[in-house]
């Protein structure tokens, strides 16, 4: 369970972030489903949106949006397809990669299977699937 707090700020003149609209700081706390384990987190941020654009409750849900694409997409992409040992390095190689790991993910989000981990690891060892779920 979650406790967020946001706070924004004008950016102070120390900052020469190009195009800085605001600051803010996110505090968060956050325990298990029974209430134990408590931890605190602080987050800063910069955000190129002024206080007239995004107040701090727009703020919160950019953030967490932001979130949602990192556990969605690349904690797939690197629990699953293990990218972040990736030996492939140099010229297209890295985006030919990261896209067909995309398509790959994406083709089997639109079958509605519960675990990609799972359906890659039985796919992997089964090419006369694929080619089946591929003219599906």
């Amino acid at each position: 369970m979650e406790t967020r707090t946001v706070r924004t700020a004008a950016v102070p003149k120390s900052v020469t972030w190009p195009h800085a609209g605001q600051v803010f700081r996110i505090d968060r706390h956050v325990t298990d489903l029974p209430g134990e384990n408590p931890r605190d987190e602080t987050a800063y941020g910069i955000i190129d949106l002024g206080p007239q654009v995004a107040d701090a409750t727009r703020i919160d849900t950019l953030v967490r949006g932001h979130w949602g694409i990192e556990t969605r997409l690349h904690y797939v992409r690197d629990m699953t397809y293990d990218e972040d040992r990736s030996q492939v390095r140099t010229g297209n190689g890295p985006r030919a990669m990261a896209i067909l790991r995309n398509t790959a993910t994406g083709l089997l989000r639109r079958l509605q299977l519960p675990n990609i981990q799972r359906a890659v690891n039985h796919l992997q060892r089964r090419p006369d699937q694929v080619a089946t779920l591929l003219l599906s």
